[in-house]
């Protein structure tokens, strides 16, 4: 790992010599001659390490450290040290400096120094970084982020139902977040002081349907009164989830409600009036729904726009920025350090179908927060090789080429720059279709 090196050396020749090392490393390099000039612009969020040596005129290096430890006590700061200076090194390091060296150093040993320091100072802040976002935004939906050109659409879409409270009908597969859909327009709208409610529709049965849409309201004055999803809901928002669920009869009675735009609570001497934004949601194809033994009044009232919810199939390049935050967010409850990004979690990234969507890439980055990797033991074979890696690289590549494109293969392979034959071998051999990316 190669960065950001603050290196304070009061040497100019020395400085010259260590700056040309660091360079042909890879490193960055902000050299200074007076550790005074070397703490200007330096702030908490200081995205690299400092190198300094110990013995200079004016502030030294150990005051140099007191004054950085007192910025940000997670900066990582290498002392250079003669034979001489190392029992007061050993106190900086008690106090919190980094690593103390002695001279001459020899070159593989200050950089790997360095190299350990800024891997250590790149998760101290991406670990801030999360916790503030964390919270910040611990009520947002980040699995509803994303370039992708699906999600563009559907949060554009969401927030005009949202302003609008009108009805909706959120269509996708298990996982893709549906669930977040229907709070995002609730969090969105002007009915975000009123009540969410969840009612799960594959929960319920006939028995209990009324008692828990309706509510009951018994004789005064040792009666009780129990509110029902619908009075809950009043004024918000109420969201049937996994709406195809509910039985014929369930489907007709709500139906009728609906209709009548009030309800009676079992008991109760009037009915009461009714104003909720309905939401729904379902894994089945809406066209289907509608033409089959689902209720065609409630379907059309529920389905007054119909928002579809992508899997992550549909929208693979969101899919790195999904797991780094769910990583972060893991690795933050954990109070652990973030891991690197592999090869094999790239591969496993960009060439894994998903069928269990959000759900399954959360857990996938939640057990590579805690140090396991499920893939290996689920796939039945070790971590992948290069050859794989490529392959799989390529072929998110083509697929990238294709989605700009809009599925037109010549631009697609022009964008490329791949003759009209290899660019159709590598269609066939990645098992991909240009028509699948047409809009």
């Amino acid at each position: 790992m190669t960065g950001l090196v603050r290196l304070v050396e009061d040497d100019e020749d020395l400085r010259a010599a260590q700056v040309q090392t660091l360079q042909l490393a890879g490193f960055r390099v902000e050299d200074f001659g007076l550790a005074a000039d070397a703490l200007a612009g330096m702030t908490r969020d200081y995205p690299g390490v400092v190198l300094s040596d110990v013995r200079m005129p004016g502030m030294d290096g150990l005051q140099l450290f007191g004054r950085l430890h007192a910025i940000d006590p997670d900066l990582p700061v290498i002392l250079l040290t003669g034979h001489g200076d190392v029992p007061m090194a050993v106190a900086a390091l008690k106090a919190g400096a980094y690593d103390f060296l002695t001279k001459p150093v020899g070159r593989d040993v200050l950089l790997a120094a360095l190299n350990r320091a800024a891997t250590a100072r790149a998760l101290v802040l991406e670990n801030r970084e999360l916790r503030q976002a964390s919270h910040d935004a611990s009520d947002s939906f980040p699995e509803l982020s994303g370039s992708s050109e699906v999600m563009v659409h559907l949060r554009a879409a969401l927030d005009r139902v949202s302003q609008a409270e009108g009805n909706a009908l959120l269509t996708g597969p298990d996982g893709s977040g549906r669930l977040s859909v229907a709070r995002a327009i609730h969090r969105q709208g002007p009915r975000r002081a009123r009540a969410f409610v969840h009612l799960a529709c594959d929960a319920l049965d006939d028995a209990r349907f009324e008692a828990d849409l309706l509510g009951s309201e018994a004789a005064a004055p040792r009666g009780t009164r129990k509110a029902g999803q619908l009075e809950r809901a009043q004024r918000g928002v109420l969201f049937l989830d996994r709406v195809d669920a509910l039985t014929p009869a369930m489907q007709a009675r709500l139906s009728a409600i609906l209709e009548a735009g009030e309800f009676w609570p079992a008991g109760a001497a009037a009915p009461r009036g009714m104003d909720v934004q309905l939401l729904a949601s379902t894994a089945a194809d809406p066209a289907r729904l509608a033409q089959g033994a689902f209720d065609a009044r409630l379907f059309y009232r529920l389905s007054g726009t119909v928002l579809p919810v992508p899997p992550l199939a549909e929208r693979r390049e969101d899919i790195p920025a999904l797991y780094r935050h769910f990583l972060l967010a893991a690795c933050a409850r954990l109070d652990r350090p973030a891991p690197a990004m592999t090869g094999a979690v790239k591969a496993r990234l960009s060439g894994h179908g998903w069928p269990g969507n959000l759900p399954e890439l959360r857990g996938f980055a939640e057990s590579q927060a805690i140090g396991v990797t499920p893939f290996d033991a689920q796939e039945g074979g070790e971590a992948p090789g290069l050859s794989d890696l490529v392959a799989v690289y390529e072929a998110e590549l083509i697929r990238d080429a294709l989605r700009l494109a809009g599925g037109n293969a010549t631009a697609a392979m022009a964008r490329l720059r791949l003759p009209r034959k290899t660019f159709y071998d590598k269609l066939a051999r990645h098992g991909i279709r240009p028509t699948d990316f047409r809009r």
